[in-house]
């Protein structure tokens, strides 16, 4: 079995290949080829840490394993230590014997950075000119930096709970060369793409401060009872997904469905999107909405392009098992 250490991540893993692996897998779960086992996340008592599984199997790369991990949220003040803690595991699909353990807090953060960056590039404006963030945690400058990467942006906004915050975005807009400005919620409606990354339980981002045109998406919901946009917004938008099954229970699409604002059948996967056979964006008046509710595929994905990388490096760690 091979390990490939948290510590090495950094050094193997780029936003471009992470961008690459989630596309393929996002069309290869559209195209029947890969499927997602049902995720497990619980409350375990201890803590205050939810725990829990995402596993899957891509046929068209024979990946197979599971992402183990969760949110631990008194890690950074107790211990110095992230809040987000994950460990990916790979298996031989022909045998079932492990193949690789991969440390997966990095590859997390990049693998969603990632999703929200292959739902811009297929599904914004092409004459997107300002990106706005609701959010400044430690995930949102992931997904700043990937985001301005699929589009000409000549503004960053930004919104968070605690304005406080704020500087990790700026920050990053300041490395592009780009302004940044923070606004209140309803200054989004200056934005062409807005990317909501938060653990809200209550939304932030509602109807009237979203634009026609707007490409929107939502990259914090993964639990039952989340939420970061007004229900009515998955109305008004044509919304997509990483997979139907758990943007309708876990995704932001829950509450609008709950309520009867919409149907499963409203959602689309945005791996259609990529093989061509569904149209995404129709008019440059449309609002589109991705709800990334986060795929086990995603970290597998991943998780394979990184051992891959170590073992051509000769920096994987060989181990008997």
């Amino acid at each position: 079995m091979l390990i490939v250490p948290e510590r090495e991540i950094a050094d193997l893993m780029t936003r471009q290949a992470a961008f690459d692996a989630v596309e393929k897998v996002f069309a290869a779960m559209a195209s029947g080829d890969a499927y997602n086992f049902p995720v497990v996340r619980e409350a375990i008592g201890h803590e205050e840490a939810l725990y829990g599984f995402k596993g899957g199997f891509d046929r068209a790369g024979l990946t197979l394993g599971l992402k183990a991990g969760g949110y631990w949220p008194n890690n950074l003040e107790k211990r110095g230590l992230i809040n987000h803690q994950s460990t990916v595991f790979l298996f031989d699909p022909d045998t079932g014997k492990p193949s690789a353990m991969v440390g997966g807090n990095l590859l997390t953060a990049l693998r969603t950075a990632a999703a929200s960056s292959v739902s811009i590039k297929h599904l914004a404006r092409e004459d997107a000119k300002v990106i706005g963030m609701v959010g400044a945690g430690h995930q949102a400058a992931f997904q700043l930096r990937a985001a301005l990467e699929q589009r000409v942006f000549e503004k960053v906004i930004g919104w968070n709970y605690h304005p406080e915050m704020l500087p990790n975005i700026e920050k990053v807009a300041n490395e592009a060369g780009l302004p940044f400005e923070a606004v209140e919620l309803d200054g989004m409606a200056e934005a062409d793409v807005i990317i909501s990354i938060t653990s809200a339980f209550a939304p932030s981002l509602m109807v009237d401060h979203v634009s026609p045109g707007t490409h929107i998406a939502c990259m914090g919901t993964d639990t039952k009872g989340k939420q970061e946009v007004e229900a009515a917004l998955l109305v008004k938008a044509t919304v997509f997904t990483d997979e139907v099954a758990q943007s309708v229970t876990i995704g932001e699409a829950q509450h609008a469905v709950a309520q009867g604002l919409i149907q499963e059948s409203d959602v689309a996967q945005i791996g259609a999107v990529i093989n061509g056979t569904n149209l995404g964006r129709t008019s440059n008046d449309q609002i589109t909405l991705f709800d990334g509710t986060g795929v086990g595929l995603q970290d597998l994905a991943v998780a394979s392009s990184v051992v891959d990388l170590a073992v051509q490096k000769g920096i994987a760690i060989e181990v008997d098992f």
